[in-house]
């Protein structure tokens, strides 16, 4: 089959080809079956290492899609507090950073005390800002391993 090598400066659709290596070799697939068989190594060539333009609609939205099924975890990680949540005094699912940056105490308490660490990834940074408000707002409500880690 004719090699399709990676062109950085064209815009994919999902019915373009494009040829990757893979442990069995080569491959080459058109971009939307690569989406069903690699979608974490397409977003990470997309996003983190910037080698591969995607039509939004077409491609991207889809493969976020697909992530979600496809990696629940890596799916959290890129998601962050982008990530949908069932949140209490909400009649629906909303975006995570609304209450982590309006109500840090109520975000703290779902997430480290209602024991929903597994339902959204907190990056370090964003995980010690919250402790950081957490603490300077109402102390008494934290858990005494997240005071310690504030501490060290």
């Amino acid at each position: 089959m004719e090699e399709f090598a990676l062109d950085s400066e064209k815009v994919y659709l999902s019915t373009d080809y494009l040829s990757l290596e893979t442990p069995d070799g080569l491959k080459t697939l058109m971009l939307g079956e690569w989406l069903n068989t690699d979608p974490v190594r397409i977003h990470r060539m997309i996003i983190r290492d910037k080698t591969l333009k995607v039509d939004q609609y077409e491609v991207f939205l889809p493969l976020v899609s697909k992530l979600r099924r496809f990696d629940p975890d890596y799916y959290k990680r890129i998601m962050g507090l982008k990530l949908m949540i069932d949140f209490p005094g909400y009649s629906s699912a909303i975006e995570a950073k609304i209450p982590y940056d309006t109500d840090p105490i109520g975000f703290y308490k779902w997430w480290r005390k209602g024991k929903h660490e597994d339902k959204i990834y907190l990056s370090p940074g964003n995980t010690v800002r919250l402790l950081q408000k957490v603490y300077n707002m109402e102390p008494k409500v934290m858990l005494r391993r997240d005071i310690d880690f504030l501490n060290s």
